[in-house]
Protein backbone atom coordinates (compact mmCIF):
# COMPACT_ATOMS: atom_id res chain seq x y z
CA UNK A 1 0.00 0.00 0.00
CA UNK A 2 1.23 3.59 -0.80
CA UNK A 3 2.22 6.66 1.72
CA UNK A 4 1.04 9.54 0.62
CA UNK A 5 2.16 12.99 1.71
CA UNK A 6 0.63 15.52 3.86
CA UNK A 7 -2.39 17.06 2.16
CA UNK A 8 -1.88 21.40 2.90
CA UNK A 9 -4.20 22.95 0.71
CA UNK A 10 -7.49 25.10 2.24
CA UNK A 11 -11.01 24.78 0.63
CA UNK A 12 -9.95 28.56 -0.21
CA UNK A 13 -6.68 27.87 -1.97
CA UNK A 14 -8.29 25.46 -3.97
CA UNK A 15 -11.20 27.41 -4.79
CA UNK A 16 -8.61 30.13 -6.20
CA UNK A 17 -6.78 26.95 -8.32
CA UNK A 18 -10.12 25.78 -9.75
CA UNK A 19 -11.19 29.97 -10.71
CA UNK A 20 -7.76 29.81 -12.30
CA UNK A 21 -8.08 26.81 -14.18
CA UNK A 22 -11.41 28.48 -14.99
CA UNK A 23 -10.16 31.86 -16.57
CA UNK A 24 -7.64 30.10 -18.93
CA UNK A 25 -8.72 32.15 -22.43
CA UNK A 26 -9.80 30.00 -25.16
CA UNK A 27 -10.57 30.78 -28.45
CA UNK A 28 -13.59 29.43 -30.05
CA UNK A 29 -12.32 26.80 -32.29
CA UNK A 30 -10.63 25.22 -29.37
CA UNK A 31 -13.93 25.18 -27.37
CA UNK A 32 -15.57 23.41 -30.05
CA UNK A 33 -12.63 20.84 -30.06
CA UNK A 34 -12.80 20.31 -26.75
CA UNK A 35 -16.79 20.15 -26.43
CA UNK A 36 -16.42 17.46 -28.97
CA UNK A 37 -13.73 15.30 -27.04
CA UNK A 38 -16.23 15.95 -23.77
CA UNK A 39 -19.41 14.16 -25.49
CA UNK A 40 -17.00 11.08 -25.80
CA UNK A 41 -16.37 11.15 -22.17
CA UNK A 42 -19.98 11.14 -20.89
CA UNK A 43 -21.48 8.23 -18.93
CA UNK A 44 -25.40 9.13 -20.33
CA UNK A 45 -27.14 8.74 -17.09
CA UNK A 46 -29.98 7.78 -15.53
CA UNK A 47 -30.85 6.37 -11.98
CA UNK A 48 -34.66 7.27 -11.29
CA UNK A 49 -37.05 5.68 -9.60
CA UNK A 50 -39.14 5.75 -12.56
CA UNK A 51 -37.22 4.02 -14.94
CA UNK A 52 -38.75 1.48 -16.88
CA UNK A 53 -37.45 -0.63 -19.93
CA UNK A 54 -38.90 1.32 -22.30
CA UNK A 55 -37.01 4.67 -21.08
CA UNK A 56 -33.57 2.48 -20.94
CA UNK A 57 -34.17 1.43 -24.51
CA UNK A 58 -34.89 4.87 -25.62
CA UNK A 59 -31.75 6.59 -23.86
CA UNK A 60 -29.40 3.22 -25.72
CA UNK A 61 -30.79 3.94 -28.89
CA UNK A 62 -30.25 7.36 -28.05
CA UNK A 63 -26.76 6.95 -27.57
CA UNK A 64 -26.19 4.57 -30.73
CA UNK A 65 -28.46 7.03 -33.54
CA UNK A 66 -25.48 9.52 -31.69
CA UNK A 67 -23.01 7.55 -33.17
CA UNK A 68 -24.30 7.06 -36.44
CA UNK A 69 -25.48 10.29 -36.66
CA UNK A 70 -22.32 12.43 -35.61
CA UNK A 71 -19.92 10.74 -37.60
CA UNK A 72 -17.59 13.93 -36.83
CA UNK A 73 -18.28 13.78 -33.03
CA UNK A 74 -18.77 10.71 -32.02
CA UNK A 75 -21.07 9.36 -29.50
CA UNK A 76 -20.90 8.86 -25.36
CA UNK A 77 -18.31 6.96 -23.54
CA UNK A 78 -21.90 4.26 -21.34
CA UNK A 79 -24.61 4.24 -20.79
CA UNK A 80 -25.15 4.02 -16.69
CA UNK A 81 -28.39 2.23 -15.45
CA UNK A 82 -29.62 0.78 -12.41
CA UNK A 83 -28.88 -3.03 -12.09
CA UNK A 84 -32.44 -4.73 -13.69
CA UNK A 85 -31.50 -2.82 -16.79
CA UNK A 86 -28.36 -3.96 -17.52
CA UNK A 87 -28.70 -7.12 -19.55
CA UNK A 88 -31.33 -5.11 -21.47
CA UNK A 89 -28.68 -2.39 -22.24
CA UNK A 90 -25.91 -4.76 -22.74
CA UNK A 91 -28.35 -6.83 -25.58
CA UNK A 92 -29.06 -3.48 -27.34
CA UNK A 93 -25.66 -2.02 -26.93
CA UNK A 94 -23.35 -5.07 -27.96
CA UNK A 95 -21.18 -4.65 -31.19
CA UNK A 96 -20.80 -0.94 -30.50
CA UNK A 97 -18.24 0.96 -28.70
CA UNK A 98 -20.18 2.11 -25.64
CA UNK A 99 -19.70 0.55 -22.37
CA UNK A 100 -22.51 -0.34 -19.66
CA UNK A 101 -22.21 0.75 -16.62
CA UNK A 102 -24.24 0.65 -13.23
CA UNK A 103 -24.54 1.70 -9.53
CA UNK A 104 -23.93 -0.89 -6.27
CA UNK A 105 -22.81 -0.72 -3.28
CA UNK A 106 -26.22 0.25 -1.52
CA UNK A 107 -26.44 3.37 -3.80
CA UNK A 108 -26.85 5.93 -3.25
CA UNK A 109 -27.07 5.75 0.48
CA UNK A 110 -24.22 3.04 1.43
CA UNK A 111 -25.78 1.98 4.11
CA UNK A 112 -25.32 -1.61 3.70
CA UNK A 113 -23.64 -4.21 5.34
CA UNK A 114 -20.43 -4.70 3.06
CA UNK A 115 -21.62 -8.62 2.33
CA UNK A 116 -24.95 -7.40 1.01
CA UNK A 117 -22.65 -4.56 -1.12
CA UNK A 118 -21.01 -7.59 -2.48
CA UNK A 119 -23.66 -9.22 -3.08
CA UNK A 120 -25.09 -6.43 -5.90
CA UNK A 121 -21.85 -6.15 -6.95
CA UNK A 122 -21.77 -9.65 -8.31
CA UNK A 123 -25.15 -9.70 -9.70
CA UNK A 124 -24.11 -6.48 -11.90
CA UNK A 125 -21.05 -8.56 -13.29
CA UNK A 126 -23.43 -11.71 -13.76
CA UNK A 127 -25.63 -9.49 -15.47
CA UNK A 128 -22.72 -7.85 -17.88
CA UNK A 129 -22.09 -4.97 -16.76
CA UNK A 130 -18.50 -3.81 -18.06
CA UNK A 131 -18.50 -0.95 -14.78
CA UNK A 132 -20.15 -0.75 -11.59
CA UNK A 133 -19.63 2.67 -9.60
CA UNK A 134 -19.57 1.65 -6.24
CA UNK A 135 -20.78 3.92 -3.20
CA UNK A 136 -18.33 3.79 0.41
CA UNK A 137 -20.36 3.74 3.57
CA UNK A 138 -19.36 7.50 4.69
CA UNK A 139 -20.52 7.14 8.45
CA UNK A 140 -16.86 5.11 7.91
CA UNK A 141 -15.32 7.96 6.62
CA UNK A 142 -16.99 11.04 9.08
CA UNK A 143 -16.32 8.75 11.97
CA UNK A 144 -12.35 8.29 10.45
CA UNK A 145 -12.03 4.41 10.75
CA UNK A 146 -10.17 4.41 7.35
CA UNK A 147 -9.14 0.98 8.29
CA UNK A 148 -12.65 -0.57 8.11
CA UNK A 149 -13.09 1.78 4.94
CA UNK A 150 -10.51 0.44 3.16
CA UNK A 151 -11.18 -3.15 3.95
CA UNK A 152 -14.82 -2.29 2.65
CA UNK A 153 -13.34 -1.17 -0.76
CA UNK A 154 -10.53 -4.68 -1.01
CA UNK A 155 -13.61 -6.21 -0.34
CA UNK A 156 -16.16 -4.63 -3.46
CA UNK A 157 -13.15 -4.81 -5.73
CA UNK A 158 -12.86 -8.32 -5.24
CA UNK A 159 -16.46 -8.43 -5.93
CA UNK A 160 -16.28 -6.95 -9.41
CA UNK A 161 -12.85 -9.16 -10.46
CA UNK A 162 -11.69 -7.76 -13.96
CA UNK A 163 -14.72 -5.29 -14.22
CA UNK A 164 -14.08 -1.80 -13.92
CA UNK A 165 -14.54 0.09 -10.48
CA UNK A 166 -15.45 3.01 -9.81
CA UNK A 167 -15.82 4.21 -6.04
CA UNK A 168 -18.03 6.52 -5.45
CA UNK A 169 -17.39 8.94 -2.50
CA UNK A 170 -19.84 11.42 -2.09
CA UNK A 171 -17.48 14.52 -1.30
CA UNK A 172 -20.48 16.92 -0.58
CA UNK A 173 -20.87 14.44 2.64
CA UNK A 174 -17.52 14.67 3.79
CA UNK A 175 -17.00 18.42 3.41
CA UNK A 176 -14.02 18.58 4.97
CA UNK A 177 -10.42 18.58 2.90
CA UNK A 178 -8.78 16.02 5.12
CA UNK A 179 -11.54 13.52 4.79
CA UNK A 180 -12.07 13.87 1.34
CA UNK A 181 -8.64 13.28 0.84
CA UNK A 182 -8.30 10.18 3.16
CA UNK A 183 -11.54 8.79 1.63
CA UNK A 184 -9.31 8.87 -2.11
CA UNK A 185 -6.40 7.64 -0.45
CA UNK A 186 -8.50 4.39 0.70
CA UNK A 187 -10.33 4.25 -2.19
CA UNK A 188 -6.76 4.15 -4.60
CA UNK A 189 -5.23 1.52 -1.85
CA UNK A 190 -8.34 -0.55 -1.88
CA UNK A 191 -7.96 -1.05 -5.49
CA UNK A 192 -10.37 1.23 -7.49
CA UNK A 193 -10.10 1.89 -10.22
CA UNK A 194 -11.86 5.20 -11.01
CA UNK A 195 -12.50 8.05 -8.11
CA UNK A 196 -15.87 9.52 -8.65
CA UNK A 197 -17.15 12.35 -6.37
CA UNK A 198 -20.61 11.74 -6.19
CA UNK A 199 -24.30 9.93 -6.82
CA UNK A 200 -25.42 13.01 -7.80
CA UNK A 201 -28.68 12.65 -4.99
CA UNK A 202 -27.28 15.39 -2.82
CA UNK A 203 -26.59 19.01 -2.85
CA UNK A 204 -23.94 19.58 -3.59
CA UNK A 205 -22.79 17.08 -6.13
CA UNK A 206 -19.24 17.07 -8.25
CA UNK A 207 -17.45 20.79 -7.02
CA UNK A 208 -14.26 21.92 -8.49
CA UNK A 209 -12.79 21.89 -5.20
CA UNK A 210 -13.36 18.54 -4.48
CA UNK A 211 -12.38 17.80 -7.72
CA UNK A 212 -9.04 19.16 -7.01
CA UNK A 213 -8.41 16.97 -4.28
CA UNK A 214 -9.45 13.95 -6.35
CA UNK A 215 -7.12 14.94 -8.97
CA UNK A 216 -3.89 15.85 -6.38
CA UNK A 217 -4.31 12.22 -4.82
CA UNK A 218 -3.96 10.43 -8.24
CA UNK A 219 -1.04 12.63 -9.37
CA UNK A 220 0.93 11.92 -6.40
CA UNK A 221 -0.68 8.37 -6.67
CA UNK A 222 1.05 8.02 -9.91
CA UNK A 223 4.30 10.01 -9.15
CA UNK A 224 5.01 7.49 -6.51
CA UNK A 225 3.91 4.05 -8.50
CA UNK A 226 3.74 5.09 -12.26
CA UNK A 227 0.17 3.58 -12.01
CA UNK A 228 -2.94 5.83 -13.50
CA UNK A 229 -6.46 5.65 -11.67
CA UNK A 230 -9.13 7.33 -13.55
CA UNK A 231 -11.71 10.05 -12.49
CA UNK A 232 -15.22 10.71 -12.93
CA UNK A 233 -16.93 13.93 -11.47
CA UNK A 234 -20.50 13.35 -11.32
CA UNK A 235 -23.85 15.89 -10.44
CA UNK A 236 -24.81 18.81 -11.57
CA UNK A 237 -22.83 19.06 -14.83
CA UNK A 238 -25.40 20.32 -17.08
CA UNK A 239 -24.06 23.31 -19.31
CA UNK A 240 -20.66 22.53 -21.74
CA UNK A 241 -19.17 25.25 -19.61
CA UNK A 242 -19.70 22.99 -16.08
CA UNK A 243 -18.12 20.49 -18.10
CA UNK A 244 -15.44 21.83 -19.79
CA UNK A 245 -14.14 23.61 -16.33
CA UNK A 246 -13.60 19.77 -14.91
CA UNK A 247 -11.82 18.65 -18.03
CA UNK A 248 -9.37 21.98 -17.85
CA UNK A 249 -8.80 20.47 -14.59
CA UNK A 250 -7.71 17.41 -15.58
CA UNK A 251 -5.50 18.71 -18.56
CA UNK A 252 -3.96 20.77 -16.26
CA UNK A 253 -3.29 18.57 -13.42
CA UNK A 254 -2.93 15.00 -15.04
CA UNK A 255 -2.03 16.17 -18.07
CA UNK A 256 -3.81 15.29 -21.72
CA UNK A 257 -2.36 11.25 -20.97
CA UNK A 258 -5.91 11.61 -19.07
CA UNK A 259 -8.19 13.18 -21.47
CA UNK A 260 -9.70 9.53 -23.04
CA UNK A 261 -12.62 7.65 -21.74
CA UNK A 262 -10.26 5.07 -20.36
CA UNK A 263 -9.41 7.59 -17.94
CA UNK A 264 -11.81 10.40 -17.56
CA UNK A 265 -15.63 9.98 -17.66
CA UNK A 266 -18.26 12.90 -16.93
CA UNK A 267 -21.23 11.50 -15.23
CA UNK A 268 -24.55 13.57 -16.77
CA UNK A 269 -28.18 12.98 -18.06
CA UNK A 270 -28.92 16.55 -19.69
CA UNK A 271 -24.75 17.62 -20.56
CA UNK A 272 -25.22 15.83 -23.99
CA UNK A 273 -28.15 17.56 -25.31
CA UNK A 274 -26.47 21.03 -24.27
CA UNK A 275 -23.47 19.81 -25.92
CA UNK A 276 -25.02 18.97 -29.36
CA UNK A 277 -27.14 22.32 -29.47
CA UNK A 278 -23.45 24.37 -28.56
CA UNK A 279 -22.10 22.85 -30.98
CA UNK A 280 -24.41 23.57 -34.32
Amino acid sequence: MIDYDNYNFTLSQLSDRANRIKSIPLNDSLKMEYYRKILNLVDLTTLEGSDTPEKIETLCRYALRLQSDNANNGTVAAVCIYMPFVELAVGLLQNSPLEVATVAGGFPSGQLPVHLKKQEIEYAVQQGANEVDVVISRSLALMEKWNELQEEIIQMKASCGETKMKVILETGELTEVSKIRKACECAINGGADFLKTSTGKIKPAATPEAFLIMLDTINEYRQKTGKMIGVKPAGGIATPDDALHYYLMVKETLGNEWLDKKWFRIGASRLVGNLLERMK
